[in-house]
């Protein structure tokens, strides 16, 4: 057994992105005549929302993407919001729409979503995209699993023929990320919070997807030794001494001597994310 896993560091390759992308943007901005535009809608003051969408907004302005970010308040209608998104699909500047969820409770998510048009859906949520997806069609991708597949391959981790097992089965990360696994030749297991044993499923995994956002769930007695664990959780937990910090879902400290390779949280994920949010807009901006 290996002393500790090698951590995949999500930090370093979206840095790499995001000078690869600012490159693209110098080329294609003088082609085009302006910059591609990023739309970021936020609803009420939600403050992991806030620090978000201030985090999207610094990651455009480094690579030169324009921003027509707008913040309505908590109260703000379905109405005004349909009206915000259709301007915007109008809109010749803006390449990328993007929803910052989760919205106030009075708010249909789901209805607003669909109205955004399918080439600016920067989030690969819409049902088209995600029907591209089951299709294994080109489309913009979800940004968080696109994240994890691109983190894979920068590692030179090939997914064909490995066991995957996906612990999550939510619309953001885990329905795309099975289907990204599966159209990379992995043959995938999809766990969930309902699952019995969940243990002996995840330890069939050579390669370990954890996203159910349930602090430290994942220990070492549940990983397979010498597996690859991703773990896409983002958890701010108290310690009794009332200082807050972030967890994933998976246990680092326990699990790292188990595994082969393995995420870290903070810097693994998140700023792929990030990363695929800005590559999904300068996709759209080149195709359009």
């Amino acid at each position: 057994m290996s002393s500790t896993a090698q951590l995949l560091d999500g930090k370093a390759l979206a840095n790499s992105i995001q000078t690869e992308l600012t490159q693209q943007v110098q080329v294609l901005q003088t082609l085009k005549g302006r910059p591609p535009g990023l739309a970021v809608l936020m609803v009420g003051d939600n403050p992991a929302s806030a620090a978000y969408v201030r985090n999207k907004e610094r990651a455009c302005a480094n690579v030169g993407i324009a921003s027509f970010g707008q913040h309505f308040p908590a109260t703000a209608t379905q109405a005004e919001l349909e009206q915000a998104i259709a301007a915007l699909n109008q809109d010749d500047r803006v390449d990328g729409i993007l929803v910052q969820l989760p919205l106030p409770d009075h708010l249909d998510a789901i209805a607003l979503l669909n109205q955004i048009d399918p080439d600016k859906d920067a989030d690969g949520l819409h049902p088209v995209n995600l029907g591209r997806l089951v299709r294994g069609e080109p489309g913009l991708r979800s940004c968080t699993p696109a994240g994890v597949m691109r983190l894979l391959e920068a590692y030179e981790v090939n997914p064909k023929g490995q066991q995957a097992v996906v612990i999550g089965r939510s619309i953001l990360v885990g329905k795309p990320q099975a289907l990204m696994l599966l159209e990379a030749d992995a043959t995938v297991t999809i766990a969930h919070s309902r699952t019995p044993d969940l243990g002996a499923i995840a330890r069939t995994a050579d390669l370990l997807v954890v996203a159910v956002g349930r602090p430290e769930l994942i220990t070492a007695a549940m990983v397979k030794p010498g597996a690859i664990v991703i773990d896409v959780g983002m958890n701010r937990v108290t310690d009794d001494s009332g200082k807050s910090r972030l967890v994933g879902d998976v246990d680092f400290v326990s699990v790292q001597p188990v595994a082969k390779l393995i995420t870290p949280v903070p810097g693994g994920i998140g700023p792929m994310t990030v990363a695929m949010l800005l590559q999904n807009t300068v996709l759209s901006y080149r195709e359009r």
